[in-house]
């Protein structure tokens, strides 16, 4: 009866190992990531996929080493196939978002696996990572851009394009900066447009040039 109440020293370190990664993981998603995209959907896909991911491999980790110390190979198979879950999703996820998920991921099984490190070790090494992250938002800017249907498609001629910014920019209101010509429509007149803007509340709608246009992503001018 004693041994179902019983915490193993192991258990113990787990609890410490599993803050410190749920710790780490919120630094950079609510700190770093969300601070520019303020996408709630990916805050949540991240937080949760990363304490998942964490006990998956600690446990895993146990079950193994039980069975004869075939935690090598085991481990190899189970690492092939958290990674795989990273083509879960049906809508393509766009290019930062998935650098932030694979990193999560990765911190995750670092911090379940790091088994013979001292906390120092393992603290130094997440902090490493933090710092690196903090590096690249703050050196590269994230400008934000939308996708635009537009209608008047003889002003995305070479020579007409002061004329088409001042278009853009009277109809969407945006303090446009800079605009590329994507599809074209020549039976409908139509072409799409991405155009980055200024926006004093430094909200980021990421869009990727592989993502396919859904009618709630595209603005029509």
């Amino acid at each position: 009866m004693e041994t179902l109440f019983k915490i193993t020293p192991e258990f113990g370190d787990m609890l410490i190992r599993f803050i410190v990664s749920v710790i780490v993981n919120w630094v950079i998603v609510d700190r770093l990531y969300y601070h520019k995209s303020k996408r709630r959907d990916f805050y949540f896909t991240f937080m949760l996929i990363g304490v998942s991911i964490f006990f998956i491999v600690f446990f895993m980790i146990f079950v193994l080493e039980d069975m004869k110390g075939k935690t090598g190979i085991g481990v190899g198979i189970g690492l092939f196939g958290i990674f795989s879950i990273m083509r879960y999703r049906t809508d393509t996820m766009p290019v930062r978002e998935m650098t932030y998920l694979f990193l999560i991921i990765c911190l995750s099984v670092v911090n379940a696996l790091a088994s013979t490190m001292s906390y120092a070790e393992l603290l130094i090494t997440d902090a490493l990572i933090i710092l690196s992250v903090w590096v690249c938002e703050l050196r590269i800017k994230v400008i934000p851009a939308k996708l635009i249907q537009y209608d008047r498609i003889e002003l995305i001629k070479p020579e007409r394009h002061e004329e088409l910014m001042a278009d853009l920019k009277e109809r969407t209101g945006l303090n446009i900066i800079k605009i590329e010509i994507g599809g074209l429509d020549m039976l409908r007149d139509m072409a799409v447009i991405k155009v980055y803007y200024k926006d004093n509340a430094n909200v980021v709608n990421s869009v990727d040039k592989k993502t396919k246009l859904r009618q709630s992503e595209i603005l029509d001018v």
